[in-house]
């Protein structure tokens, strides 16, 4: 069962990039409620906490750094109501931004929004991907 939400969220994933790899704009919407996998495995307590962290941790980035929202990437998974945390963020092979900062920029946003919500977590128990895309040209 985890193999195929690992599946589906790599999937979807690569898609994102794929979108994002593109100069123009595009926004794909996902009902994440219609989607039974997700219903199946999180609850809606847990989805709203990985829905706000992906939230804090794109107005993270955009803020702390030159980065357009439309330029960043993520996909969130794992188990947050045992405090496990996986993070890929993609920026723009040329974006001026260091990957320490976006990792920092990632653990500050994760820690803030457990804090919030009130959740135990353990840095041992997150996983942060950063990776960078080429961007095609026009």
């Amino acid at each position: 069962m985890f193999k195929k939400v690992a599946i589906i969220s790599g999937i979807l994933f690569s898609s994102i990039l794929l979108v994002g790899c593109n100069e123009e704009p595009e926004v794909t919407v996902i009902d994440a409620s219609k989607n039974e996998e997700n219903d199946a495995n999180l609850s809606s307590e847990e989805s709203n906490l990985l829905s706000n962290l992906g939230d804090k941790i794109i107005v993270s980035i955009t803020e702390q750094t030159e980065l357009d929202r439309n330029s960043i990437t993520i996909m969130l998974g794992g188990n947050p109501a045992k405090g496990i945390i996986d993070v890929s963020v993609g920026i723009p092979m040329d974006a001026k931004v260091d990957d320490t900062m976006i990792q920092q920029i990632v653990e500050d946003s994760i820690k803030n929004v457990f804090e919030t919500e009130n959740v135990a977590m353990s840095e041992e128990n997150i996983t942060i991907k950063i990776e960078k895309y080429q961007r095609r040209s026009s």
